[in-house]
């Protein structure tokens, strides 16, 4: 079952006490170039995500379990390759880590770059109608093991009263079982970004018309 935070009236403890929880976090990211109105709400986007999850955690319980998106090593070492990779939710993961809870690595390397090379060949934009249907099967095929893997090690990993974080980007298609609780980590900021995005589209569309 998912919940959105914003949705959610201070839950009682007792009644999740012995259920396996997942607080989900939306993946945002910020290049080097990118527009400072951007880079204003992606910092307040991450404030908001610690402070969400901070009162989550008041609410079921500390986080024991961190799942992070394109991270393939446990413990220290993704500790380590998520803050060149995402130095924001490194900040979060790395400061709960520090008291009660331990990274667990989701990803298996030679999937995880399957995926990205085939994703490439797509953003390309092939001109035969044959290879782009032979590229689009073999990335929808590596992504669905992918996610299988995934939505596999959650299920293993997570024990009943377990609270976990998982940092993943929007429109994933992981399957969770049935008997976890998800809430969705979404504060005011994503709406914000969701419609500079829109706005910045538009306004690039009108200007090509």
């Amino acid at each position: 079952m998912t919940q959105e935070l914003g949705k959610v009236e201070k839950p009682e403890v007792d009644s999740f006490k012995n259920s396996r929880k997942i607080l989900q976090v939306p993946l945002v990211y910020a290049g080097k170039n990118s527009p400072a109105e951007y880079l204003e709400l992606y910092e307040k986007y991450w404030r908001q995500v610690d402070e969400m999850v901070a009162k989550l955690e008041s609410k079921l319980g500390h986080v024991t379990l961190i799942f992070h998106e394109t991270v393939d090593r446990d413990g220290e070492g993704g500790l380590e390759m998520l803050k060149e990779l995402h130095p924001k939710s490194h900040n979060l993961v790395n400061k709960r880590c520090s008291e009660s809870a331990s990274l667990k690595c989701v990803e298996v390397s030679e999937l995880l770059e399957e995926v990205m090379d085939w994703e490439r060949c797509l953003m390309v934009g092939l001109i035969s109608e044959k290879a782009s249907k032979q590229v689009y099967d073999a990335y929808s095929d590596a992504s669905r093991k992918r996610y299988q893997f995934i939505s596999k090690t959650i299920d293993e990993s997570l024990k009943p009263g377990d609270v976990a974080l998982l940092f993943i980007r929007e429109g994933h298609l992981v399957q969770f079982p049935q008997d976890v609780e998800v809430f969705m980590v979404a504060p005011p900021a994503l709406d914000e970004i969701h419609r500079w995005a829109r706005d910045r589209a538009a306004k690039r569309d009108k200007e090509q018309d």
